[in-house]
């Protein structure tokens, strides 16, 4: 989602009223309430930090409202959603006993005394401790697999349970649950049983893994989120990761990891990284130790928290790490071998831009499509401010690709902006730009009313031909700046699915001041609200597509409107642009085309058969404990699946598959890129009677 730092004008009202609070923070004394012996307990940095937390948010978020006593309830329940949002281990007489806190989270955090949320978690982490072990018990005997019984794994709205016998109930059922999915995987009682020991016996080391620091997000997140969806506390380690995300880069070996039975494991080795250069780190690789510099004492990372892990391994370019690596495959007790890499700028490719190329044949024409896959709007600001001419940024890296497809003479282009959530908002203005001469590409406004229009900052058209933009649901916020503007200008069309609605604007606060290190963190909070140049907010209704398409995302779950606190939808006078499109494409008539070839499309129509089969099983919040039900269920849950597909090979001249293990998703094409290709080929080649008047000039 994207946060921008302030422009001139009016948001450089709120850069002073920032600095002002927190010039004004002051020490109160420590809380008073007991915690019990060893519990986490914050700091006194994190009482400070939450004074100036809670000043920020009353002082600069759009909606201007106070934490009184009406907002202390709602933190109280966002903060007990967080750490058990499906009433799954506090008991009722929990609840009650902390419902004296409930109006007291205004105070807690004018005060700093936020003993309170620490009290509640230390609760918390006891009743996981009791549940993860109540699981273990369970293990010793197999269930009866004939019972009719079912598990309710939605408790989102069901009622606080009220006593340790009616918890063990709910429980037993889990862990049958958990055990019956993996015999369904085709292992044995004594395998699953093996395999669930293993698992919650994880869960239990990582409950004693948790930080005050980790408890301190959660609390201060709880009062961002009352205000809206998108503020949000970031803990001085996630205001690093969310650094890395927006410059795309950071300085390491160049390694995804993820944790998998307690070890560190190499799942991708990044290209260009000094990983990858040295070429003696391998996938599946698991990393039991790390050093720092050539004579360090190895600090052994097995079971440790995968981000802790990243941080020993991260570190200053030019800088010497070693690994102890156990190779991937071989059984613990195999000979470890030690790695030794000098870290280095490591450049996060997948997540930027890419591009390929789509072929369409059409009445004996072969249209060459051009796709970019924009992932988000990055921008590395910390490059650009140290005066480096070659920093990365979407708008940079777009640009290179489309004079790239010119060169291979595409006939059109395709911006896939499908999960692009947004990021950094000058890129999205910028991005625009590529593709209008001048003019408006967004309004902003404050709290006051006071309303700011960016424009496109470079004039020219880096490329005018045919022009699409593929969205989903998840294509939020700066996305939907530019689909909007894309689609105002009617400088292409709009292809997809209606996007996600989210219309605020964040301003990142360090909380630090100016401090390079973010040592406490740093805040995003909602100061203003997006308005295209016709004046509609995207705020909840999002951009809606001239020609919509298939998607898995269900518009009731995700999105915008699916959230707590979102701000309302309005509108704002519009201002004045001119409209053209060159091409003369009817998006209209392009719908109706759309939908005539889709339902003659044996892909197409698998996957709106696909999309309705998922959709139902969604509605499911509960699922039976009967073995040979539930065996039932799954195959006629995979006969249904294994139809539709024959269904689909038949129409396209494919032999029938023999069973649904047969079906391969690894290689599954992208049926709804291809559509957008095929929409594409519509408007470069079709009929006279799709043409429309070429230009359009409109003042609204």
């Amino acid at each position: 989602m994207p946060n921008r730092r302030l422009s001139a004008g009016f948001f450089a009202t709120a850069l002073a009223a920032v600095l002002a609070v927190l010039a004004s923070s002051s020490q109160a004394p420590a809380g008073t309430s007991a915690l019990p012996p060893g519990a986490l307990a914050p700091s006194e940095r994190h009482r400070m930090v939450a004074r100036r937390v809670g000043m920020i948010l009353e002082d600069t978020h759009y909606r201007r409202v106070d934490i009184d006593d009406r907002m202390s309830a709602q933190v109280y329940d966002r903060y007990l959603d967080f750490l058990d949002g499906q009433h799954s281990y506090f008991l009722a007489s929990d609840i009650a006993e902390f419902d004296r806190y409930r109006l007291r989270f205004d105070d807690m955090i004018r005060t700093g005394e936020i003993e309170p949320a620490y009290l509640m978690f230390a609760r918390f982490q006891q009743r996981n401790r009791e549940r993860i072990r109540f699981a273990l018990s369970q293990l010793a005997k197999e269930p009866d697999w004939t019972v009719d019984e079912s598990f309710e794994f939605d408790r989102s709205k069901a009622p606080w349970i009220d006593n340790v016998a009616d918890m063990n109930e709910l429980w037993r059922k889990r862990v049958k649950n958990d055990a019956l999915s993996l015999m369904l995987a085709g292992k044995s009682w004594a395998e699953a049983s093996k395999t669930l020991e293993q698992r919650y016996d994880r869960v239990l080391k990582r409950v004693d893994q948790v930080s005050a620091e980790d408890v301190f997000e959660n609390l201060m997140n709880a009062y961002a989120r009352t205000y809206d969806p998108h503020s949000s506390y970031f803990s001085p380690r996630n205001s690093e990761e969310y650094r890395i995300q927006m410059s795309l880069n950071y300085e390491g070996i160049g390694a995804s990891l993820q944790l998998i039975d307690d070890f560190v494991t190499v799942m991708n080795v990044i290209e260009g990284g000094p990983a990858a250069v040295a070429g003696t780190l391998k996938p599946t690789d698991r990393i039991v130790a790390v050093a720092q510099g050539a004579d360090g004492a190895f600090t052994d990372v097995i079971g440790w928290r995968i981000d802790d892990v990243v941080q020993l391994i991260r570190g200053k370019g030019g800088t010497l790490v070693r690994l102890r690596v156990l190779p991937g495959g071989a059984a613990p007790g195999t000979p470890e071998k030690t790695l030794a890499f000098t870290r280095n700028k490591v450049t996060l490719e997948a997540q930027a831009a890419q591009k390929s190329l789509e072929t369409i044949e059409r009445s004996g024409r072969s249209y060459r499509i051009g796709v970019i896959t924009v992932p988000g709007f990055y921008q590395d600001i910390a490059a650009q401010n140290a005066g480096d001419e070659n920093f990365r940024s979407t708008t940079r890296d777009v640009h290179r690709l489309i004079d790239d497809l010119q060169k291979e003479k595409i006939d059109g282009l395709v911006l896939d902006l499908r999960g692009n959530g947004g990021g950094y908002l000058p890129e999205a203005t910028a991005l625009t730009g590529l593709f209008i001469d001048r003019g408006p590409v967004v309004q902003l406004r404050d709290a006051a009313g006071r309303t700011e229009v960016l424009d496109d900052p470079d004039p020219g058209v880096v490329y005018d031909g045919p022009l699409a933009v593929l969205v989903d649901r998840f294509s939020a916020s700066a996305s939907e700046i530019f689909a909007g503007a894309i689609q105002d200008y009617r400088r292409g069309v709009v292809l997809g699915q209606q996007t996600f609605g989210k219309g605020t604007v964040q301003n990142l606060v360090p909380l630090d001041g100016f401090a390079k290190k973010p040592v406490n963190g740093q805040l995003t909070v909602t100061i203003g609200k997006f308005y295209r140049i016709t004046g509609d907010s995207t705020q909840l209704h999002g951009v809606s597509p001239d020609v919509p398409l298939a998607s898995m995302i269900d518009l009731d779950d995700v999105g915008e409107s699916a959230l707590d606190e979102a701000l309302p939808w309005d509108r704002i006078p519009g201002v004045p642009f001119r409209a053209a499109r060159g091409d003369g494409v009817v998006p209209t008539v392009l719908a109706s085309e759309e939908g005539l070839r889709a339902a003659a499309d044996p892909d197409y129509r698998w996957l709106v058969a696909d999309i309705a089969a998922v959709r139902q099983a969604r509605k499911q919040t509960a699922v039976s404990l009967n073995l040979k039900v539930r065996r039932e269920e799954r195959a006629t849950v995979d006969r249904a699946r294994l139809a539709r597909e024959n269904t689909r090979r038949a129409a396209l001249g494919q032999p029938a598959l023999a069973s649904v293990e047969d079906i391969k998703t690894d290689d599954a094409p992208d049926i709804v890129l291809h559509q957008a290709s095929e929409v594409m080929a519509d408007m470069i080649g079709g009929p006279a009677d799709k043409m429309a008047p070429k230009t359009v000039s409109r003042t609204p």
